[in-house]
């Protein structure tokens, strides 16, 4: 698999990088960085260490889209620590972000290589929309678009209505979802069923000894704090780690549906919704086009299997 992860690298950000990372036959041909989680450069240099600590440093990190479309970037410091990484004070990495933008790395990597590259996208929409927007072509040269965001007809984490990603650049998520990808999504909804990590999952992969455990133990304790203490979990949720999981090991999926998606950017309490309908119904008359149905444009994944999900994570610590 030839691989590219757009992130906005904090918490379980780094854990989905470290699965591809350590996968065989897997190339990571380039990061990129979007705004989200933390502080823009600390998304670059979270991956810097991650790729340091995989043993992969010199996989290219750039920097893109700084903020989103429309809105003040939104941070989600107070899941992550201020660094994102637990506020755990990691050596700086010796690997500095590679010369050139982000988007012009997306366009040149995909227009370069048509049918062959898979794009994971684990941060808010920006980079992949302004990607499209300058080549419209790299919708149909992209192999895969994984997709971590949104919600199927569930609750969100930022919003009732809304998924983080989602959220904070509706605007580029639109543009992505009605693109015409080749694309997969996992949302929030199916995290909270198949991603959580449970305590004594934690326990085990604490127990490895390894210094990645170690390390994924030490990036993950703001997060697992969150999850208990705000959300009532025994344990902590990877919905960046299930997405990419199940983008490089497509058996761990038990159920998906092909779907017609799109995005909420106008409703004053359901900004950044994802809307997802199912569209194979009677071809009848309608009077009011909005009624009209529409082909699916997204497989949206229902049911991952959760054991296959931790004993790949597992096997990325050793």
């Amino acid at each position: 698999m030839r691989l590219i992860i757009d992130t906005d690298t904090a918490g379980d950000d780094v854990f989905s990088l470290m699965l591809a990372l350590t996968r065989p036959r897997v190339e990571v041909e380039a990061i990129t960085i979007a705004h989200g989680n933390v502080g823009f450069v600390q998304h670059a240099e979270n991956a810097l260490v991650t790729l340091e600590r995989c043993g992969k440093a010199g996989v290219p990190v750039y920097l893109g889209a700084e903020r989103p479309f429309t809105r003040a970037p939104l941070d989600a410091a107070y899941v992550f620590g201020h660094d994102g990484m637990s506020d755990s004070q990691f050596a700086k990495a010796v690997q500095r972000p590679a010369e050139g933008h982000a988007v012009d790395e997306l366009v040149r990597r995909i227009m370069a290589a048509p049918g062959e590259i898979t794009l994971i996208a684990q941060a808010p929409l920006t980079n992949i929309a302004l990607a499209y927007l300058r080549e419209p072509r790299i919708a149909k040269a992209l192999k895969h678009l994984w997709i971590m965001g949104g919600t199927d007809n569930g609750v969100g984490n930022v919003t009732p209505a809304a998924e983080y990603n989602l959220y904070v650049d509706p605007e580029a998520a639109k543009i992505v979802v009605n693109a015409g990808f080749d694309m997969s999504i996992v949302t929030w909804t199916e995290t909270l069923r198949d991603g959580l990590f449970t305590s004594a999952q934690l326990a085990e992969l604490e127990a490895l000894g390894t210094p990645k455990a170690k390390f994924f133990t030490d990036v993950n304790r703001a997060s697992l704090a969150f999850a208990r203490e705000t959300e009532g979990l025994d344990g902590s949720l990877h919905p960046d780690a299930l997405t990419c999981a199940v983008a490089l090991d497509e058996s761990l999926i038990l159920e998906s549906e092909q779907c017609v998606v799109d995005v909420e950017t106008l409703g004053e309490l359901t900004r950044g919704y994802l809307s997802v309908s199912h569209s194979i119904l009677p071809d009848i008359e309608v009077a009011d086009p909005a009624l009209k149905r529409r082909p699916p444009n997204a497989r949206v994944i229902k049911r991952i299997d959760q054991a296959g999900f931790f004993a790949a994570m597992k096997q990325a610590l050793l």
